[in-house]
Formats: structure tokens, sequence, C-alpha cells
């Protein structure tokens, strides 16, 4: 079954966030994120997004059925946790854009869906924006780390192909209630950023 990867921005994005939320609650329960949530404890997330008019998401059909989603943003309208790295280090966030999640279902990975993911957010990027640089933050996880698989790759070499640099330096936090944990758990995610323009 073939994919088609459409890209949506502005209001056009609403019909498809629910969908988003899915899928988010399904790929964010594996590693490395282990977020044990569900699509209605979404909503807040999902409404930021909305709220930005230059927002955008690519979304991953198969026969009709979102099967993957990925989004961006202005960093200036991302929530305040991912903002605040930027400010302490006295950052414009006008010279950033921000990507959230790509989310992928498993049987639908290596096909270059991702590949298409960064392509669609970098051209939506330098449409309807100054910014020069694209960002996004991942969860650190300690190398020991018990809910680690045996069988779990990092994604660093996929993003250094797309031309993402590690600032380690640069990290936000969050919390979320993991699959492990009755109560929500503090992470740090670092940042990866690439020039656009």
């Amino acid at each position: 079954m073939s994919v088609d990867v459409s890209f949506f921005s502005g209001a056009a994005m609403r019909p498809h966030l629910p969908a988003l939320a899915v899928l988010r609650s399904q790929v964010f329960r594996d590693w490395p994120y282990l977020y044990d949530g569900a699509p209605d404890t979404e909503r807040v997330y999902l409404s930021e997004l909305a709220q930005s008019p230059r927002a955008g998401m690519a979304v991953a059909f198969a026969d009709g059925v979102a099967v993957g989603c990925s989004t961006c943003l202005p960093l200036a309208d991302a929530g305040a946790a991912v903002l605040a790295p930027f400010i302490a280090r006295g950052l414009d966030p006008a010279a950033y854009f921000y990507f959230g999640e790509s989310v992928l279902l498993p049987a639908w990975r290596g096909q270059g869906i991702g590949v298409a993911f960064f392509a669609a957010r970098e051209a939506h990027a330098r449409l309807v924006s100054d910014a020069s640089f694209a960002c996004f933050c991942a969860v650190e996880r300690a190398a020991d780390d018990k809910l680690r698989p045996a069988d779990a790759l990092p994604l660093d070499a996929f993003w250094r192909k797309r031309g993402y640099a590690h600032d380690p330096g640069l990290a936000c936090s969050m919390a979320w209630k993991q699959v492990d944990t009755a109560d929500k758990v503090t992470h740090r995610l670092s940042f990866w950023l690439k020039r656009l323009r």
C-alpha cells in the first residue's frame, strides 16, 4: 500500500488534530518517551498548535488513514518550556522555527516518510517565516536505563544526515507520566539545530 504525505497549515490542520492525538498517544508510549497518555489528554498541546496561524503539519496517509504526523510552528508560539532555554541564552525566538513531534506507526518506518516530514516542515518554515534555524528537542535517556529495549537504536545518525547538529547545552525540561510510574517524571530534552538560510 502506498503512502501519500500531505501538508496542512492554519485552520486546515484542525480536521487532522484528532488523528495526531491518537498517533502521539500510540507512538510515544514506546521507547524512548514511554509516555502514558491518551488522546483526550492531548487537548492543551493541540490547542496551542491550532492557535498558531503559521503552524503546519505533515500527515502521511495510507489508503486515506493517517499513519503518521509531524508538526512545526514558530518558536515564539511554542510552549513556555520549549521557549525558556532560548530566552535564557539570549537567543531571539524569531530566528527559530520549532519542529514538534514526528510520529509514525512502526509498520510504515524505513520508507522515506521521516525524510519527507523534515523536508515539508523546512519548506514551510522558509515560506512563512524569516527564521534562520529549524530546531527540535529529543528526550535524553541514560545508557543503562533499565527500560531500554535491547534493539533500541538512537536516531542521531538520521538527524545528522538531515543536516541537524546537536547542542547538548541547549535543553528544556518536560514532565509526563510514564508507562511504569504513577506520577509524572521530569525529563531533560536537548535541542538539535539546522540553518535554514
